[in-house]
Formats: structure tokens, sequence, C-alpha cells
């Protein structure tokens, strides 16, 4: 019999890595950045026309933005985060679904725990 099985796979903190990382959170920053002026832009654009109630889209556009702000946020402290790792630290990247198979015999024990795959600068290096 197969089942289903969730898999943590986990990245090794390399300089190589930690750049790359760096790079992805550089790049999510500019971009939250810009659809928030673009938001911005958008409302300004808007409030000028006076074709539609300002008050509910005002109140939307607002809730963008202050999610985008949330975002930025987060991401700051990342990659604030992400200078304060030691090299070599196992950094959670994702979960993904496995099938493993089970048959008469098989211990629980084994079966049941979580199984990790380690990946270093693109690599599986490890498998748990």
């Amino acid at each position: 019999m197969n089942i289903l099985q969730k898999i943590v796979v986990k990245q090794v903190l390399t300089e190589k890595s930690r750049e790359q990382l760096h790079q992805k959170y550089e790049e999510n920053l500019r971009q939250l950045k810009k659809e928030t002026e673009q938001l911005r832009f958008e409302l300004k654009k808007l409030e000028k026309t006076k074709k539609y109630p300002i008050g509910n889209l005002t109140k939307q556009f607002e809730k963008e933005i202050h999610t985008r702000q949330e975002k930025i946020k987060l991401l700051d402290f990342q990659i604030e985060q992400l200078h304060m790792l030691p090299l070599g630290s196992e950094l959670q990247e994702k979960e993904i679904q496995g099938i493993i198979e089970v048959k008469i015999g098989d211990a629980w024990e084994d079966i049941a725990t979580s199984k990790t795959i380690v990946i270093k600068d693109g690599v599986v290096a490890e498998i748990r």
C-alpha cells in the first residue's frame, strides 16, 4: 500500500545560498514597493475622477497598501536575520508530499516519522 506523507525540504546555508536568498528577498522588496507606489497612484487617479464613491475605494486601497507594507517589514526582518545566521544553518525551504510504500511487517515508527531532504547549493546532500 502507498500513502502520502509530508516531506520537509531544508537548505543548508552557504555563501552561495545566502547570496541567492538575499537577491530573492531584494527582488521581492522591489516588487512590493513598486506595487505600493502603483496602488497609491491609482488611488489618487480615482480620487481626481470622482466617478466612484471614494469611501469604500479608499478603505480597500489602504488595506492593500497596508498588506504590502507588512510584507515589506517581514522581508526586511528576514534579510536582517539572514545575515546573522551562521553558515551551515539549515533553513526550512518548503514542504512537499511524497509517496511512501507500506508493507506488512514494516515498523510503523519509521514510517510515521516525518522525512527530511537536505539540499546544499542546489544538490541533495542528505535524506533523513
